[in-house]
């Protein structure tokens, strides 16, 4: 028996009629995704949620393209940098369960604009980075950022019915997690060119470079290689979109079909719903723990891949820093269709022999996933390294886009923290 309020509610709802078919017994939710419609409130909602998580997961990973400058400008060591994307994983776990509840209290509307306008403020200033120490601070905060994956899941899941809702959470999710890859093509590959080009001033610090004492970032700014001032103000781009992006969706999105949750709490069209009790109904359910479990194993060697591709393919196959995020975004791009595709695989597994069929989809998807990953690791030739990473997205992809066929299942009421 759950602990939230259950009273009675009126049947209040901010739209008479919706562009989208409804199920009046799954509470208005639509049972069809109109991918080239924008109209409110299920498919702005849609579009929003990717959207938002995209551009999240692009300053998330604003950074990685940029670490092979960052190492080398900074003298910093591997395990230094190693240590800078553990803290922006690490933060990123933390606020995922922090914000399951708020989800639930508030909705994913508020919660969503609220972590792009406070991340985006350390990706604007990762230009100060000094030291290893700074460097790990400021991805700590940026981490933060990644936590949208629950609002983006927790809108999909409160637009579009049981029917669909793999489909459009892998949708979401997937297109969300293409911004991984876009980061290492647009920080990377376009930006950081770019910048290069604009700052093409560097010949104060060429008198250094045979001092093997001197770190580049004890330069002034008016005698600082290109390549530094590139980085340190590269990221101040993809900042300023996620804010704008922040700004644009409280005025112009819903929390769910019938309208923002802070309508239909002043309405009484929504019980009021306590976020202890609601982290407290997730953290209890058995079942939250081996879907954990699950998608750390797919999401967890993505996150790894996005932070560390760029630098491996630098390192292990010498490409320069363009050369490495191009290759790196390969990872990335595999997300425009393949979550998609393991969430339809997933509904089409319900449809023919129901939960079971979901968790079939999943396990295979995870097996070819693991076996992939080990034949990664042992290529040594760069074409075949980057045809087994492509294959060995896909899978990871789709292994993720099966999880979220699952998670509305677990215990509706508490969406938010068992997401």
């Amino acid at each position: 028996m759950t602990d939230i309020e259950s009273v009675m509610i009126s049947d209040w709802k901010k739209y008479e009629s919706y562009k989208c078919k409804v199920d009046l017994c799954q509470d208005d939710k639509s049972i069809e995704i109109k991918l080239l419609s924008f109209e409110r409130p299920h498919m702005r909602a849609f579009h929003c949620a990717w959207w938002c998580y995209f551009v999240a997961f692009v300053i998330w990973f604003s950074a990685a393209p940029l670490l092979s400058e960052i190492k080398g400008d900074l003298g910093l060591t591997k395990e230094q940098i190693w240590n800078s994307s553990i803290a922006g994983v690490g933060s990123t776990i933390i606020m995922r369960f922090v914000n399951g509840p708020l989800c639930d209290k508030y909705g994913p509307r508020v919660m969503m604009a609220s972590v792009l306008a406070f991340a985006c403020i350390p990706t604007a200033l990762t230009g100060i980075i000094a030291s290893a120490e700074d460097l790990i601070l400021i991805r700590l905060l940026i981490g933060v950022g990644g936590s949208t994956f629950v609002m983006c899941q927790y809108w999909a899941s409160r637009m579009f019915t049981k029917e669909v809702v793999g489909t459009a959470n892998a949708l979401c999710g997937g297109w969300g997690n293409l911004g991984g890859g876009v980061a290492q093509l647009f920080v990377g590959s376009l930006l950081l060119p770019l910048f290069k080009f604009i700052y093409d001033d560097d010949v104060g610090c060429e008198q250094f470079e045979d001092d093997e004492e001197f770190v580049k970032s004890d330069l002034p700014w008016d005698v600082m290689c290109a390549s530094e001032k590139a980085w340190r103000t590269v990221s101040v781009i993809p900042a300023l979109i996620t804010a704008l992006t922040a700004w644009w969706i409280i005025g112009h999105s819903e929390d769910s079909p019938k309208g923002n949750y802070w309508e239909l709490k002043e309405n009484g069209a929504m019980p009021t719903i306590s976020a202890t009790s609601s982290f407290r109904e997730g953290l209890c359910n058995v079942n939250t723990w081996l879907l954990f479990f699950q998608y750390a194993c797919c999401f967890g060697v993505e996150i790894t891949m996005n932070n560390a591709a760029a630098l491996y393919f630098h390192d292990e196959f010498d490409q320069t820093t363009e050369q490495a995020a191009a290759i790196a975004s390969l990872f990335g791009w595999m997300n425009l269709f393949a979550r998609g595709l393991g969430g339809y695989m997933s509904d089409r597994g319900n449809s023919k022999i129901g939960m079971k069929g979901r968790l079939i989809v999943q396990s295979i998807c995870l097996f070819a996933e693991g076996f992939l990953v080990i034949i990664f690791a042992q290529v040594k030739q760069l074409w075949l390294a980057i045809l087994i990473m492509v294959i060995f997205s896909l899978f990871v992809q789709a292994a993720e886009g099966s999880s979220y066929g699952i998670v509305p299942y677990i215990n509706p009421p508490v969406t938010g923290s068992i997401a």
